[in-house]
C-alpha cells in the first residue's frame, strides 16, 4: 500500500480482495457473494430517480448514474420501461448492415461510461472491487434483429439458417467493438468483467458452438492480448451463458476464470463437467428471494454445501427482480458470509 493509501492510478487501495482472489482460483476465508442486476431492478429510491428521466440520459451522466450501457453501433436504441433496449429499425436485411458504424470507433464514443466506472470505482473507496461487464455477440444480434425481446428468438435465428454469411460478419463486427470496449473498461477502473450471454438457452449445441462459442473465446483472447499491448494488469474474466447447460465443458475452456451457472444446473454435475481448473459462480433461483428469511439460509446452506468452499462464487441464478425486498437479498448476503465460514471450520 503506497503512503498515501492510493493504489495504482490513483484508485484508493482495495481493501477486500476476496472475490477477486476467488475468481483467480485462490483460497478464501468465506465465500465472496455478489447479485446480478443492476439497482434500478429492485431497489425503491433508485426506481423513483429513474421514472422522472430517460434511461441512457441518465447514464450519460457520470454523476447521476454509474451503470454501464449498452452501445448499439449507429442504431437508435431505447430503454422501454418493463421492457428493456428496444430498437426502432432493428436489422432485417443484409444490406443493414452498411448502416453499422464503424466498431473501431464505437469506445471513442462511449465515454461517459468510462467516466461512470472511474467514478464509482473512486466513490467505492476500495470497499469491494468493481465489475464491468457487457452482453456477448450473440445476445446482442438477437436485439438488433428481433428489435427487442423476444420469446423464440425467430428472426434472430432465422438470420442464422438463411444468412449464415451475414451472421458472422455481424458477430464480428459486435466482437471488434466489444474488444476494446472491455479493455476500455478495465484501463477505466474495472477489476473483473462479466460478458452475458443471455440468450445462449435459444441456441442448441450445434448452433451455440458455431455463432456463440467461436465470439466468446475470441472476446476473452483478444481482450487479455489488448491488456497486455497496454500495460493494464490482467483481470478475471467470467462468462455467463443463461440456459448454456449443453456448453459447460466448452465454456470452462474459453479462456475465462469463472464460468456462471444459472439456477437451472446442479453444482455437483457443473464441477463434475468443467473440472477443477475454473471458479464456478452462482447460482440460487432469484425467486428464492421471496421466502422467509429463515428459508433462504437454509437454501443457502444447501447450495454452498453442493459447491464446497473454494473456487467458487456465490451468486443468483440470475438476475433481481424489480419487486424483491432488499431485506431479503441482505438475508441471502448475510448467509452466504456466515454458512461459508462455518463450512470452512468443519
Amino acid at each position: 500500500m503506497e503512503a498515501n493509501g492510493l493504489g495504482p492510478q490513483g484508485f484508493p487501495e482495495l481493501k477486500n480482495d476476496t472475490f477477486l482472489r476467488a475468481a483467480w482460483g485462490e483460497e478464501t476465508d468465506y465465500t465472496p457473494v455478489w447479485c446480478m442486476r443492476q439497482a434500478g431492478r429492485y431497489l425503491p429510491e433508485f426506481r423513483e430517480t429513474r421514472a422522472a428521466q430517460d434511461f441512457f440520459s441518465t447514464c450519460r451522466s457520470p454523476e447521476a448514474c454509474c451503470e454501464l450501457t449498452l452501445q448499439a453501433l449507429g442504431m437508435e436504441v431505447t430503454m422501454v420501461p418493463g421492457k428493456g433496449p428496444s430498437f426502432p429499425e432493428p436489422l432485417r436485411e443484409e444490406q443493414d448492415l452498411e448502416r453499422l458504424r464503424d466498431p473501431a470507433v464505437v469506445a471513442s464514443e462511449l465515454g461517459y461510461v468510462f467516466q461512470a466506472i472511474t467514478l464509482t470505482r473512486q466513490r467505492l473507496a476500495g470497499r469491494v472491487p468493481l465489475i464491468g461487464f457487457a452482453g456477448a455477440p450473440w445476445t446482442l444480434m438477437t436485439y438488433m434483429v428481433e428489435g427487442g425481446g423476444s420469446s423464440t428468438m425467430a428472426q434472430a435465428k432465422r438470420w442464422l439458417y438463411q444468412r449464415p454469411q451475414a451472421s458472422h460478419q455481424l458477430l464480428c463486427i459486435l466482437t471488434d467493438a466489444l474488444v476494446p470496449y472491455l479493455v476500455g473498461q478495465v484501463a477505466a477502473g474495472a477489476q473483473a468483467l462479466q460478458l452475458f450471454e443471455s440468450h445462449a438457452g435459444h441456441l442448441g449445441p450445434q448452433l451455440f458452438n458455431k455463432f456463440a462459442l467461436p465470439y466468446i473465446r475470441d472476446v476473452a483472447k483478444r481482450v487479455k492480448a489488448r491488456l497486455r499491448e497496454a500495460g493494464l494488469a490482467p483481470v478475471p474474466m467470467i462468462i455467463f451463458a443463461k440456459d448454456g447447460h449443453f456448453a459447460l465443458e466448452e465454456l470452462s475452456q474459453a479462456g475465462y476464470e469463472v464460468v456462471g451457472l444459472d439456477w437451472t444446473v446442479a453444482p455437483k454435475k457443473a464441477r463434475e463437467c468443467v473440472g477443477k481448473t475454473v471458479t464456478l459462480q452462482g447460482n440460487l433461483d432469484p425467486c428464492a428471494l421471496y421466502a422467509s428469511e429463515e428459508e433462504i439460509g437454509q437454501l443457502v446452506k444447501q447450495m454452498l454445501d453442493d459447491f464446497g468452499p473454494q473456487r467458487y462464487i456465490a451468486n443468483l441464478g440470475h438476475g433481481l427482480y424489480p419487486d424483491m425486498d432488499p431485506e431479503h437479498v441482505g438475508a441471502f448476503v448475510d448467509a452466504v458470509h456466515k454458512h461459508s465460514r462455518l463450512l470452512r471450520q468443519n
